[in-house]
This record gives C-alpha cells, structure tokens and sequence, in this order.
C-alpha cells in the first residue's frame, strides 16, 4: 500500500521491537552480537545470510533509519555512515579506480569542492568542475574514465536548483550514474531518484535530523542501475576476492550497491554512524514533513523582504520571481526552493562580516537546515580555502552573507536583520 509522506517518514523502519515491544527504536548501544553457533557465523561472514556481525558494519538501531529514509527517498537500499561527507566517498567508493574521474557542479559547498578537487586525488581519483547549467559543457567533459556526475538538488551556498532530468539524461547516455546530494532539498521538497538520479546522499546532520545535535550521512540507492551492462565497475561486476569470488551485481541484483557499500565500504573505511546519532535522526524525520513547509515559508518572506531592500544587491533564492532558476523550481520543486539561499549587502566583504556580527537571532554557526536561523560568511570561513574565483563561481563572493532560515516568527528574523543591516552599512 502506497502511503503518504509523514505516514512513511514515521513509521518506515520503525516497527515495534520485537524482544519487548518498546514502541520507539531502542538505542542498540553494542559492539558485537551472539551467533545462534558455528555455521551461523559463517553464513553471515560469507554474505549468505542478512544479520548483525559487529556493528561498524550493521546496527539494529542504524539499520532502522537506513530503512527509513530509503522508503522516503523510493530507493532499493540505503547505508548510513558517520557524515555528509563520508557518505560522498562512500557513494564513489565502488565505483572509483585509478585514474578514473567525475564530472562535478561547480556550484557545491566549499568543503565538497576541496574534497573533490583536492583529498580524492590522493586516491588517483579526479574531477572535473563543470557548469551543470550547460549541457554541452557536461557531455564533453565525460571521457573513457568518467565513472559519476555529481551534483546537489539545491546548492549550498547559493541555493540554486538543479535540472535533475537534464542531467541524468545526459549521465544515461554516457552510461555512469549520476549522484544527487539532496540535503538541502529533503526527500520532502525533491526525491531525486523519481527524477533520473542513480545515488543520492545526504548530510543527515542538516533537516534530516533538523536540531543541530548530531553528525551523519547517508547513500540512497535506487537499484535501478545495470552496474553490469559494461566493465566500468569492476567492483559490482566483477568477482570480489574478499568474498571467494562473489559477484555483487550477479548475487544481489538491485541491492548490489547497498552490499558492497556494508560488506566492503563500512567494513574497510570503518566510517559508521552511531547508533545514538541515528536515534536522534530517526526522532527528528519524524517531524521532516512538519518542519520544511515553515522553513520553506520563512525563507520565502525573508527573501522577497531582502530583495526589496536598498542596502542589499541581490538575493540568489530560487523561490524568488527575478530568478534564473525560478522556472526550473517551479517545475521540478514544487514544495519551495528549500531554506538557504545568500544575499550581498552594498560596501562589500567589510559589511557582510559586520552585518554577521550585528545579528541577534541568528546563530553564527558552520552548520545549516537547524529549526534555529543561521548565518555565516562564506568567503571567510566554509570556502576560504577556496580562490575567489572558485568562491564566485560556487556562490560564495567576499560580499556574500548565507542565511539558513529557520522556523522562528519569521517577523523577528526580518526585525533582525533589519538592526543587523543598519549598523553593517552606516
């Protein structure tokens, strides 16, 4: 039976335990679990039979949100893992060799942006930064050894919104995957598989979890790809020696990526979430389908407020009338552009960091998708690493304030930034 989305994002996964019937999932806080004997042990090891081993690779309470949020996303599979970021490598991890690459938005955070341009070459892995609103510039960036595209459903910082159709096109006719990083967008605004991703990821830490308490990440796989038609993934395709030969894709048909991301990513990379910070997100997507439409809302106001401000120069929300990628919002987000966006405040980086530090209600925090409002500089803190060419093309200009707006009275989030823009441009 088919069932809506807050039914789904409360009951999904999470069943009553059967040893005591506690309504709630328990916290599972153990290391190891007891084999019923012998031959027990060794089935679970040889992958022949589904079970808890130890869990840096499985845990009943982690399993519960894994369930949970595959449901809400329509995947064959999901695995969680200790961030937003380990969930990026591991959505890579079976798929990558050597010299192979991806295809990446220019528009991501600051901190992807590093990690993809940067620490994966330690792997022999690359990327290619491309504008995802030109296709022709996406098609002939994918060569030979191009093995994903990547791209959030909406950016962060800028809030701009991905053409998901277009894109996973485009990675259908090159024969790759495409992955989606739909933080910012939540299975409620967006489910990127409907739409033609292959992997979609997400930093659990944001609106998933929505209360600024925990770390996590997760891959949401939907099954539906042939890691099988060619030999561009050997890990999938291919015998594993690890496990006397077994073929991924052969053995576990749609669940072929989930496994090898338990069996072989958790059990090497070792980056699991806990079981405590995945009760905490499983209590907070309860509440998901609550919490977007008044963050959605909020957002909305404060930028058309923004906008029509004199002292600021523009507001890159989607949502907004004036923008490039409204169009694209209303067709394929129709629930709102989500709740980050960035404005720049007239008299440039000096201003922005006086308006941060002239706010009252908002949060100076490295963090977003909170139930509080935050706010931060960008330039001087998440993508300082970056040039200020990178920083200008991933939305993040010296003169650039980012606003994650929570679910307060959206008439004292305006109040604030009102007092905040008056002492940042005197």
């Amino acid at each position: 039976m088919t069932q809506g989305f807050d039914t789904t994002a409360i009951h999904a996964g999470s069943d009553a335990d059967p040893a005591t019937g506690a309504r709630q999932v328990p916290i599972y806080q153990t290391t190891a679990y007891a084999f019923r004997d012998a031959d027990h042990a060794a089935k679970l090891f040889n992958l022949q039979e589904v079970g808890y081993i130890y869990s840096r690779l499985t845990n009943p309470t982690v399993a519960a949100l894994q369930t949970k949020v595959a449901a809400l996303e329509g995947g064959a599979g999901a695995v969680c893992c200790s961030s937003g970021h380990a969930a990026q490598i591991m959505a890579l991890f079976p798929l990558m060799g050597p010299g192979k690459n991806i295809v990446a938005s220019t528009r991501l955070y600051g901190g992807t942006v590093t990690q993809f341009g940067q620490t994966i070459k330690r792997f022999g892995w690359s990327a290619k930064f491309v504008d995802l609103d030109d296709p022709e510039a996406v098609k002939a960036a994918i060569d030979d050894d191009t093995r994903a595209i990547f791209a959030e459903s909406i950016s962060n910082p800028g809030g701009y919104v991905t053409d998901i159709p277009a894109i996973a096109a485009i990675a259908d006719a090159a024969g790759i995957p495409l992955i989606i990083d739909n933080t910012l967008a939540t299975p409620y605004l967006c489910r990127p598989i409907e739409q033609g991703a292959t992997l979609v990821v997400h930093s659990l830490t944001k609106y998933m979890t929505g209360n600024g308490t925990v770390t996590g990440g997760v891959v949401v796989d939907s099954g539906k790809f042939d890691w099988s038609a060619n030999d561009k993934f050997p890990s999938l395709s291919q015998p594993e020696p690890a496990y006397h030969g077994l073929t991924f894709h052969e053995t576990f048909g749609p669940a072929a990526f989930t496994f090898h991301s338990i069996a072989v990513g958790l059990r090497d990379l070792g980056m699991t979430m806990n079981p405590q910070g995945a009760h905490y997100t499983l209590m907070g997507i309860e509440t998901l389908g609550l919490r977007m439409p008044r963050h959605v809302e909020n957002a909305q106001k404060v930028a058309e407020w923004l906008e029509n401000d004199p002292r600021v120069t523009s507001v890159t929300y989607a949502g907004l009338a004036s923008s490039p990628w409204n169009a694209t919002a209303k067709r394929l987000y129709p629930k709102g552009a989500g709740a980050l966006f960035t404005f720049s405040v007239k008299g440039g980086y000096e201003a922005a960091v006086k308006l941060v530090d002239a706010l009252d209600l908002f949060s100076h925090v490295a963090n977003l998708g909170d139930a509080r409002s935050l706010v931060i500089h960008s330039a001087s803190t998440t993508h300082r690493q970056l040039t200020e060419e990178q920083q200008r093309a991933a939305g993040a200009a010296p003169e650039v304030v980012r606003l994650s707006i929570g679910i307060e009275d959206v008439g004292d989030l305006i109040a604030d930034l009102d007092q905040a823009l008056a002492k940042a441009t005197a």
